[in-house]
């Protein structure tokens, strides 16, 4: 990640106020899309002002208690020392991430998960990554809407498109982008073995309103069919769903969610937006560059994290070493060490 540069917190309030003041003028809302790129950035501020503040009164707060200490040295005031100085570590280490975000960070993010080989052991491992990745959306308070979903012949996902937004969502999720691995006794083995599931994580930067993607239509082929699964009865009746193949990269995108045919069109371009967008970064950030053509294929040997619960219960990422042993923890959103762990390696990398 590269460095977002020294954060001035006099700065960004004097910029926040500006564009409160320049929002709040007669007609500033008459084209609302417009305004995508001010809110953003006004979004971003905000945050950053916020977690400036917490950090300027902390080190006030224990500034004042190492005065009180001074004066006089009782267990109610080392208790209260302790207490703070714990909490400004804990500011201090997620300001020191917020420098490694740059401004391509700060998007919503496109998420993909596909099952590797193994039929319907390795799409419920492929459902219980959905369920992870909206569990941490929830723990952030962040946005999550599902984008198109394909169920599994007799358990679990065939494939799952999300669309995550919140302050810098794609920034911290890229972390997730690899493929993942599941070792444990399988509940579809009636002998009771051990097993061995993969699935793949893609992640993509939404490409906002305010980034010019020029997608020319002789350049996508266009197939219209019945959606599958559950829906309801409209959906899988009427041939609503959609599948846009970009023929200059082959990338693939398709939507079935919506009743409509042009609802549908509009969200699989969307994606197919945010995977141009996404190949684009990678072409200007040589150290970021993980060629799509290039990626790997879903199986052994490949996987950047994995998670074990036969026989003995671990989570562990093979890029950075971070380690968990509370495997339930993991598998119910708390990523953040994770991720935390990537961002400082990407960083000190870069």
């Amino acid at each position: 990640m590269n460095s977002g540069g020294v954060f001035d917190l006099s700065q960004a309030k004097t910029r926040l106020a500006a564009i409160e003041t320049d929002l709040a003028k007669p007609g500033a809302w008459d084209n609302p899309e417009s305004l995508t790129p001010i809110l953003r950035e006004k979004s971003v501020l905000s945050s950053k002002v916020t977690d400036g503040e917490k950090l300027l009164a902390a080190k006030n707060d224990l500034e004042e208690w190492l005065e009180m200490g001074k004066e006089e040295d009782n267990a109610e005031i080392l208790e209260a020392l302790d207490d703070q100085t714990r909490l400004l570590s804990t500011l201090l280490a997620d300001a020191e991430l917020a420098a490694f975000f740059g401004p391509q960070d700060n998007a919503d993010a496109i998420l993909e998960i596909h099952p590797g080989a193994g039929g319907t052991e390795a799409q419920d491992w492929a459902e219980m990554l959905l369920r992870m990745y909206r569990r941490w959306t929830e723990r952030k308070g962040f946005g999550c809407k599902l984008l198109d979903l394909l169920p599994g012949d007799e358990a679990g996902i065939k494939s799952v498109t999300l669309q995550i937004s919140g302050p810098y969502a794609y920034g911290m999720l890229a972390a997730e982008k690899g493929i993942h691995r599941l070792i444990r006794i399988s509940p579809f083995d009636a002998s009771g073995r051990r097993h061995t599931s993969f699935a793949s994580v893609d992640v993509y930067p939404d490409a906002a309103e305010d980034i010019d993607i020029d997608v020319k239509e002789d350049d996508l082929r266009v197939d219209v069919f019945r959606a599958s699964g559950p829906g309801g009865q409209h959906v899988n009746k009427t041939s609503s769903a959609i599948r846009i193949t970009h023929l200059p990269t082959g990338i693939v995108v398709q939507c079935q969610n919506e009743k409509s045919q042009h609802r549908n069109r509009e969200t699989a371009m969307k994606v197919l937006k945010a995977r141009l967008y996404d190949l684009e970064l990678k072409k200007i950030q040589a150290e970021k560059q993980e060629s799509y053509e290039a990626k790997n294929a879903i199986g052994f040997g490949s996987q950047i994290r994995t998670y074990t619960l036969q026989p003995y219960r671990l989570v562990k990422d093979h890029r950075t070493g971070v380690d968990v042993g509370d495997v339930e923890a993991v598998l119910d959103g708390d990523l953040d060490k994770f991720i935390r762990g990537y961002l400082l390696h990407a960083g000190h990398a870069a």
